[in-house]
């Protein structure tokens, strides 16, 4: 099976190509410039240097939320409309889950933190279920760096830029309780946005593109001054 996957939920960007348990490409960047400016050529790149052409691919992967409103979209709309146009698989994946699962054979619980921004974050937490997984403990959450910090009980290995922006006052909150994970788990990576996508459609659980909508956590700036109007 051949996964195309894709995350724009962050600032960073990252596509992966991957075949059965391997990962034949994967590119990654740190940039200001948008997604929309950098995203096809991208995979494009990747596709070309791996000699692969997108009617190759049996699947199609992406980030679905929580993260930036715009960049999701772009990436939902892309990956969207080259499964649907192409008549292949579709599967979307939350962020937060694609962060941990860099972290699925570590023995501690897992909170995978993204920035929110006004002050807050998008977290979950997760817990050791065996056989190299993490399993999902509530809901993807939005909140205060301070509010977390209630929701941790027993050391945790924190992951992702949540975490980097926040590290002074979890770690000054939490003491010990907080482990940080190793540099490379603070980006989500496509690849395994790709593998847990890949998981879901060895078992026929994949995603409806044209119903798929972005998991935002919190209502979007447009929803709130819409609700704000009806208010008034």
């Amino acid at each position: 099976m051949k996964i195309v996957a894709l995350d724009t939920s962050t600032a960073a960007g990252s596509v992966a190509l991957l075949q059965d348990n391997q990962v034949v490409a994967e590119w990654y960047l740190q940039s200001a410039k948008t997604h929309n400016r950098r995203l096809l050529k991208s995979l494009s790149d990747v596709l070309q240097q791996a000699g692969w052409n997108l009617r190759d691919a049996d699947g199609f992967a992406v980030t679905i939320g929580p993260g930036s409103f715009t960049g999701l979209r772009i990436g939902l709309s892309t990956i969207k409309t080259l499964a649907w146009s192409l008549g292949k698989d579709y599967v979307g994946i939350c962020s937060l889950d694609a962060l941990a699962a860099g972290l699925s054979f570590c023995s501690l619980p897992v909170c995978s933190v993204l920035d929110a921004r006004k002050k807050e974050v998008y977290f979950a937490l997760y817990r050791p279920g065996g056989h190299g997984q993490h399993l999902l403990q509530g809901a993807h959450l939005v909140d205060t760096p301070a509010r977390l910090v209630r929701h941790i009980t027993e050391q945790t290995v924190f992951c992702g830029d949540g975490w980097l922006l926040y590290k002074n006052l979890l770690q000054e909150s939490l003491g010990e309780l907080a482990v940080e994970a190793p540099a490379p788990c603070h980006m989500i990576r496509a690849s395994y946005v790709g593998y847990l996508s890949m998981q879901r459609l060895l078992v026929g659980k994949g995603d409806d593109p044209m119903l798929s909508t972005p998991l935002y956590v919190r209502p979007s700036e447009a929803e709130l001054h819409k609700k704000a109007l009806e208010v008034v």
